[in-house]
């Protein structure tokens, strides 16, 4: 019995490995899924728009200020750092966070302090293109979405950081009546912004730099770099268009077999239009290429290249 348990184990592992030769499954601690998840729900409760993983011009160090999230409303909008520490919560003396998990201690720079200098940047960034805010309406918060991030110490946290406490009691039905510590960490009674400026500030931001976008299948999400596609000859002659000075984004439409020796994937993908925020859909084109022709994509928060078959990816979205 157990030979046979132990030779079923060996060839789920290979068939995982035939099938799955990717790095999907490397994902369920990815910091992506933790942008992606605080982002929908911040838009499902206070409504407005989000702006996901954009990486802004910095003039001071010629570099570019990678920013997690921007919620614009009509009031405010506000840049957030999601930060997933593994453990217990505490500030020295010295302002740095100490993040102890089970004996391993680690230290961390203010996020406070990232999260001004972020909103410091795309302030900048904002004038440049022409838009004057308001006063006061661009802020910064942190976003603690750890359950072990709750502690204790937690009521010492500056009135920027959103604990994991409060981020637990931010529900859907809530989005008409609003808790106290959210009024305070959002709303703050600011008058609304005028339509021609807040119109100007949705179009610059969704034009902005930012890091390219996977989807992957079972809802997940990866943010990054696409580097290129691998796989047989005529398959990446047949991908040549796909790049990001042609196309902002394509899709799996759907997969074909053909006998046990080789199964195919149809990708759609439309002409990159630089006039118009996104991609047009009225001049979709098809490609038809191996399911096992990869796609090679850098993670943002990674040294490593990671590679995903199209069959295991959604749809991709590379950025200008």
């Amino acid at each position: 019995m157990w030979a046979e348990l132990l030779c079923g184990l060996v060839i789920y592992k290979l068939l995982k490995r035939f099938f799955y030769d990717d790095d999907t499954f490397d994902l369920e601690t990815s910091k992506s899924d933790s942008i992606f998840s605080v982002a929908d729900r911040i838009q499902k409760v206070y409504g407005g728009k989000v702006f996901l993983g954009l990486r802004i011009p910095d003039a001071d160090t010629s570099s570019r200020q990678n920013i997690d999230i921007v919620l614009v409303t009509k009031r405010e909008a506000v840049v957030i750092s999601v930060k997933d520490f593994p453990g217990s919560v505490t500030i020295d003396k010295y302002g740095s966070w100490i993040v102890t998990e089970k004996n391993k201690t680690e230290k961390f720079t203010d996020p406070v302090v990232e999260v001004k200098r972020q909103v410091g940047v795309l302030e900048g960034y904002l004038e440049q293109r022409g838009v004057a805010l308001p006063d006061e309406y661009l802020s910064g918060k942190v976003i603690l979405t750890n359950p072990k991030s709750s502690s204790i110490h937690s009521i010492n946290f500056p009135s920027e950081v959103i604990s994991f406490d409060q981020w637990v009691k931010l529900k859907p039905e809530q989005k008409s009546m609003l808790s106290s510590w959210i009024k305070d960490a959002f709303c703050g009674g600011k008058k609304e912004m005028q339509d021609a400026i807040h119109q100007q500030l949705h179009f610059i931001l969704g034009s902005a730099p930012m890091w390219d976008r996977l989807e992957l299948k079972e809802n997940k999400n990866l943010l990054g770099e696409f580097l290129e596609f691998k796989g047989k000859p005529a398959d990446i002659q047949s991908l040549r268009n796909i790049k990001r000075s042609k196309v902002s984004r394509f899709i799996i439409q759907k997969s074909s077999m053909f006998g046990l020796a080789r199964s195919t994937i149809q990708l759609l993908y439309s002409a990159r239009d630089y006039r118009n925020e996104g991609d047009s859909v009225s001049d979709w084109k098809e490609i038809t290429v191996r399911s096992s022709t990869e796609v090679l994509f850098q993670p943002h928060n990674s040294s490593k290249v990671s590679k995903f078959k199209l069959s295991s990816i959604t749809s991709m979205s590379l950025s200008a």
